[in-house]
């Protein structure tokens, strides 16, 4: 698969489930390609948390020097929480603080090793259960009427 593909599609499964755990997310114009700032950012109660998503299979996640410091630059500039979502197949995500990432000759980078050993996978973030969507949604008198989960809607609406 291509690995813009692979990006924007694991990019788009993040975005979701934030948006269903209650967030309102945006995924950044022209993410993957000379981006400025992070590819997504969740934002509930005044906490805001941005994300630069990668999709990789290799053992070691790294980032161009250029493309880091735009991350500490978006970082330092918003005061929001910065991480890098590494998502693993069959494993899941995995969430990099930016001083977790280590200077290299070329680049900055994390091990597969060393990110789960820190463990801060999805559970960790502290993210609340899912929010409940409608599953019927019907207008009465007036009201809309939203149906949850098994609930069911008056008789005849």
């Amino acid at each position: 698969m291509h690995t813009y593909v692979k990006g924007a599609r694991s990019e788009r499964e993040l975005l979701n489930r934030f948006y269903s755990h209650g967030y309102s997310v945006i995924r950044s114009a022209g993410s993957g390609v000379n981006s400025l700032g992070p590819d997504i950012i969740a934002i509930k109660d005044k906490v805001c948390l941005a994300f630069e998503c990668k999709a990789w299979e290799k053992n070691r996640l790294s980032i161009d020097y250029e493309g880091f410091e735009k991350l500490l630059k978006w970082k330092e500039n918003t005061k929001f929480p910065t991480y890098v979502a590494w998502r693993m197949n069959k494993i899941g995500w995995y969430f990099i603080e930016l001083e977790e990432m280590k200077k290299g000759e070329k680049d900055y980078s994390i091990t597969k090793k060393k990110t789960m050993e820190i463990g801060r996978d999805w559970d960790s973030l502290g993210i609340e259960a899912p929010v409940e969507t409608p599953k019927a949604i019907a207008v009465e008198n007036g009201r809309v009427l939203l149906g949850l989960g098994s609930a069911a809607l008056p008789d005849g609406v």
